[in-house]
């Protein structure tokens, strides 16, 4: 660590309660004055970091950051903290008029998603193809947002290694709406569409999505990770002790969210009226450490991206995981 005062780095995050202790500065990085910037809208954030006033750290797409390392044009190094973590099963939505009962039955169907290379879609279609068998190439998909209509992002997403069958959607619509009206028989999206649980066609895949995704995780210890933070690679090469001293206060920040998660007190920090119930089932199923950062309690997650990613042709061939991360954790 150099001499002298701290370092002034900002970093621009969601505000998760497993990075709250950061913002609030209960814990401090070492030889770093940290300005926590609160981005809640990841794409947003994203997008920002893709232009020319990037911040010196931040959370940050995990497809996105791959393939820009495998095509040699990342300005960013990584630290594995996973700031977003979730499971896909339940965020598959289809209109029950398509007649989809099982994922079999995607199959040549018409499906909307955000951005075909979002790391949700990726780890959505890895389940599928994996778990079920589904054959990605019947399927026609159309980009678009969500809620409105027109392109997710105009911000420069790195192009597929193979062409997709994709198409644009300029419609005066929005996915939602085409799911809805039948126009699209399925969505893949990282939010839910405002229709579910009110419009009776709008349905999930999975409806017991907790206890399949239970289930995956138990046959294949796979625990999807959406992003992970990344500094800007210019700010590392001037400071490189800046990496590890991030990472083990995120790793503290992590520990006490946790801490305040299984505290006995007869108070709850959310707004979960079963959060000790639910507690003690997550524990059940993940152990001591439901949330693990660092390379080696992730290897198994981080190579089934790996593979996903390059199936869909997103990287040329899977990178090792250790090359993407300049401290293991």
């Amino acid at each position: 660590m150099p001499d002298g005062s701290d370092i002034a780095l900002k970093f621009a995050c969601g505000l998760y309660d497993r990075m709250l202790p950061l913002y609030t500065r209960e814990v401090r990085p070492e030889g770093i004055a940290l300005d926590f910037v609160i981005r809640p809208d990841p794409r947003s954030l994203f997008d920002h970091m893709s232009g020319p006033d990037a911040f010196d750290a931040a959370e940050m797409s995990a497809s996105e950051f791959v393939a820009r390392f495998d095509a040699g044009r990342c300005p960013f190094v990584a630290i594995p903290v996973f700031p977003s973590r979730l499971f896909r099963h339940g965020f598959i939505t289809v209109n029950r008029r398509s007649g989809i009962e099982t994922p079999k039955d995607l199959e040549g169907k018409r499906i909307g998603i955000q951005i075909y290379t979002q790391t949700a879609s990726v780890w959505a279609r890895g389940m599928l193809v994996h778990d079920y068998g589904v054959d990605l190439s019947t399927i026609h998909w159309m980009q678009g947002n969500l809620d409105t209509p027109g392109r997710h992002t105009e911000a420069e997403i790195m192009p597929l290694l193979k062409p997709v069958d994709i198409e644009e959607n300029r419609t005066d619509k929005s996915l939602a709406e085409l799911l809805a009206e039948g126009a699209l028989d399925a969505l893949i999206t990282p939010r839910l569409p405002a229709a579910l649980g009110k419009d009776p066609d709008v349905v999930r895949l999975f409806p017991d999505f907790p206890a399949v995704e239970l289930d995956y995780y138990r046959r294949t210890g796979i625990f999807p990770i959406m992003h992970l933070v990344v500094i800007r690679r210019d700010v590392h090469e001037v400071y490189p002790f800046a990496a590890r001293s991030l990472y083990d206060a995120c790793a503290a920040a992590k520990a006490l969210a946790v801490s305040r998660l299984r505290s006995r007190s007869g108070t709850l920090p959310v707004m979960l009226p079963w959060l000790k119930a639910e507690v003690e089932t997550v524990d059940a199923a993940f152990g001591e450490d439901p949330w693990p950062y660092g390379v080696a309690p992730n290897r198994v997650t981080l190579e089934a991206f790996m593979t996903y990613l390059a199936e869909q042709d997103m990287i040329r061939a899977p990178l090792p995981i250790d090359d993407l991360f300049v401290v293991p954790g």
